[in-house]
């Protein structure tokens, strides 16, 4: 087993926990907060079931159909993702698809557990809002853009 390969799957495995321990915080404080929480103008805290894709696009599926094939369809994408970071030279490249797996393992928990995914991140500013989000989005989002810029920006070997 190459390091790069066993430091991407650490760093899988503490975004998983990361993200399972923040949304068992949340619910848990769900119960005394409802409403939410506003912790600044533009930052709070509020409690969305994502039941479809990606920012809750696809949200109003047949619900557990939908749900069977999230589950399957993540699960393919993270044998895939495993298979490239077993094959991962670059550091970036490892610490990226790390960053994906972890969280994407952490969205199907929540669908096997609830049956959706628990966003709770809510940021907006100047009547622009983003929708919910949570710990493992996140990491999908910063793994997704650490990828892209590699395949951008690293200068690329020629093949003879």
């Amino acid at each position: 087993m190459s390091s790069k390969f066993r430091f991407g799957l650490m760093l899988a495995i503490a975004t998983l926990v990361l993200d399972q321990a923040t949304k068992q915080w949340w619910l848990s404080l769900m119960a005394a907060h409802p409403e939410g929480i506003e912790l600044t103008p533009f930052f709070n805290m509020v409690m969305v079931w994502n039941r479809g894709v990606s920012f809750g696009l696809f949200n109003q599926g047949d619900g557990d159909m939908q749900r069977w094939v999230l589950i399957a369809f993540t699960s393919v994408v993270v044998l895939f993702l495993l298979g490239w970071l077993r094959r991962s030279t670059k550091t970036g490249v490892s610490f990226g698809l790390g960053l994906v797996t972890g969280g994407a393992v952490g969205n199907i928990i929540d669908r096997f557990r609830f049956g959706a995914v628990a966003d709770f991140l809510d940021l907006h500013a100047f009547g622009w809002h983003w929708p919910a989000f949570n710990v493992a989005d996140a990491a999908i989002v910063a793994g997704v853009l650490l990828l892209l810029a590699d395949a951008l920006f690293q200068p690329q070997t020629k093949v003879r």
